[in-house]
């Protein structure tokens, strides 16, 4: 599982660079079926994480590869859930806050997962059987061993006073989301609101920097997979909204239920 572990972090810095190089530059944003935006960098990025990945013979679920029928996957075991460039709203804002987002699933839960941030240079990374999640920054968008050496651990906020600070999404904000801070409010809590885009608001939750992640708009399966793992690794949960079970994945419907991270 280390060199699967490896392998993804290898693509994910990869495909950032190539990123970051589209990114210095001018594009052009279309947009697809949904009228979600798509840029060249989600595509070549996710040539540059197929060619890494396909190594594996462990076939792969992507945002930008064409969905295959669940007849077929159905029978999967193990599969990659990959989003090139999460975020595509946030690169097109030049923001910063996109990523790369690379998951291994295996009997429909996360059992790895890679994020990385190509405008800091920061991976994020967990094996979950490790219970132990990390981040390490780089100097360039370049893979070596010198990344597990540098690397510090995550460690959430397992406690929290009167104060909750909530991430919820730059981008995608809802009428449930507000109605749940009001709840919260109603209950005496000092509320924070930080707004970030991407797999982002999962990392923030990891590495103590926000409370909770509610959320109450729509995700696909990529856009959570890899978040999910390092949430677990550190012991979060990823629980679906009114019921006492966590996300899963590869399902008939790769679009996700409504869930909280905490």
């Amino acid at each position: 599982m280390k060199t699967l572990l490896k392998l993804a972090i290898e693509a994910a810095i990869y495909a950032g660079a190539e990123i970051m190089n589209i990114y210095s530059g001018s594009f052009e944003v279309t947009l697809k079926q949904d009228n979600s935006p798509l840029t060249i960098a989600d595509e070549h990025a996710n040539a540059i994480i197929n060619a890494y990945l396909q190594k594996t013979a462990i076939p792969i679920i992507s945002e930008e590869n064409k969905q295959i029928p669940y007849e077929i996957r159905k029978h999967w075991d193990m599969c990659w859930m990959v989003d090139p460039l999460d975020g595509t709203k946030e690169f097109v804002k030049r923001n910063g806050e996109f990523t790369v987002n690379i998951a291994l699933i295996q009997h429909n839960k996360p059992v790895l997962g890679v994020i990385y941030v190509p405008e800091t240079k920061i991976v994020y990374y967990a094996l979950v059987s490790n219970n132990k999640a990390y981040k390490a920054e780089l100097d360039a968008h370049t893979f070596t061993d010198a990344i597990f050496k540098n690397s510090t651990e995550l460690v959430p906020q397992k406690e929290f006073d009167n104060q909750i600070k909530i991430v919820g999404s730059r981008s995608h904000k809802s009428e449930a989301t507000t109605n749940f801070i009001k709840n919260l409010e109603a209950q005496g809590h000092d509320i924070r609101l930080v707004s970030k885009g991407s797999s982002l608001k999962f990392c923030l939750v990891a590495q103590g920097e926000a409370s909770i992640y509610p959320r109450f708009a729509p995700t696909m399966e990529w856009d959570t997979a890899a978040g999910h793992a390092i949430c677990n690794a550190v012991g979060l949960k990823v629980m679906q909204v009114d019921r006492s079970d966590e996300l899963q994945y590869n399902k008939e419907n790769l679009l996700n239920p409504y869930f909280i991270v905490q």
